[in-house]
């Protein structure tokens, strides 16, 4: 069956725009995603590949998933997401320990967050989530952006305090990517409800000081226009 995926996306490639892919997800040497391999196919094209693979084997999906080619892992995840959103409580849990132990293929930031909150947050909504600060402490990249992306399904869920206490922990992360999510997360947490605005200006009042800029920057895009002047003069530089 991988074959005929593998076949499928493989007749779909675009040269003019894997070279486009390759620059827009810094594959270069000393890039976040050096090494990356890319057949130039855009993602609605391969959800609808996807779509035709749905019923595809959790091996085979992780076999795909153990892949050079981008488009191949992406669809993986496609794959597993639209699995795990109709699954029964016994195959959400295959799909999430699957997920889980193979972090290292989740390794570029449209792979995680086209996944982690609907895997990994969705599955540990009614569960402890000890799982995501030790990933939120992992030498890994992707593993820290799991972390912290997951709990988007949270905040849906009205609930901060996971995106709160990671964001806390992350701080001093020195990678750009990691600051990026977490002000998405945070600006998430600030536009949901009455609340969270609340819990964001009791955060930002705290840790300005602290918060990278790009973080900043991110977080109080939802505020009104004197609080973000604020928040700008006193933030990290």
């Amino acid at each position: 069956m991988n074959n005929k995926i593998k076949k499928e996306l493989n007749s779909l490639a675009n040269k003019k725009q894997a070279e486009i892919s390759q620059r827009f997800f810094k594959t270069g040497k000393g890039e976040y995603g050096e090494g990356d391999i890319f057949l130039g196919i855009k993602v609605p094209i391969q959800r609808k590949v996807a779509g035709r693979f749905e019923d595809l084997p959790l091996k085979d999906i992780e076999q795909l998933l153990h892949s050079s080619i981008h488009e191949y892992r992406l669809t993986a995840i496609i794959i597993l997401v639209n699995q795990f959103k109709k699954a029964d409580k016994k195959l959400r849990e295959k799909i999430y320990k699957l997920y889980l132990r193979n972090t290292r293929w989740v390794n570029n930031w449209d792979l995680v967050d086209s996944s982690a909150h609907y895997i990994v947050g969705e599955y540990l909504l009614d569960k402890p989530r000890d799982v995501l600060y030790k990933l939120a402490k992992s030498k890994m990249l992707w593993e820290r952006r799991i972390a912290i992306i997951s709990t988007f399904v949270f905040i849906r869920d009205n609930n901060f305090e996971d995106t709160i206490k990671l964001t806390k922990i992350l701080l001093n992360d020195k990678h750009d990517l990691m600051h990026k999510a977490c002000g998405w997360m945070l600006r998430e947490v600030g536009k949901k409800s009455e609340k969270g605005e609340k819990e964001l200006i009791k955060f930002l009042d705290k840790y300005t000081l602290e918060i990278p800029r790009a973080c900043l920057r991110y977080a109080i895009e939802r505020l009104g226009e004197k609080r973000r002047k604020y928040y700008l003069m006193f933030g990290k530089k």
